[in-house]
């Protein structure tokens, strides 16, 4: 599992101007399994993305098609972590730690 956290490198309003395209590659990424929640972060900085199910390789493939990364008004950290516990809500995401 993946922590993708944004950090805005442009004005807001920069940012604004293709937030659109943005929501519109979350939606196609959440239609494809890859994201499980997503969201501003507080105060508005950049946004925070949580996902699953793929490898560093392809994660990186993703958030270099991310419409802020190629307008250049946000930089990724991209963070590995195996999640061993999970709500009850989330258990099909829940991962065993490598042996």
């Amino acid at each position: 599992m993946f922590v993708l956290e944004l950090t805005y490198t442009a004005p807001l309003e920069r940012v604004e101007d293709v937030l659109k395209e943005h929501v519109a590659w979350l939606q196609q990424e959440y239609a494809v399994g890859h994201f499980i929640a997503a969201g501003r972060k507080v105060p508005r900085d950049g946004g925070v993305i949580l996902a699953a199910g793929v490898d560093r390789a392809a994660v990186e493939g993703i958030v270099a098609r991310d419409p802020f990364v190629l307008a250049g008004v946000c930089t990724y950290r991209i963070t590995e972590f195996v999640a061993t516990t999970t709500a009850p809500a989330l258990e099909a995401y829940r991962e065993q730690l490598p042996t």
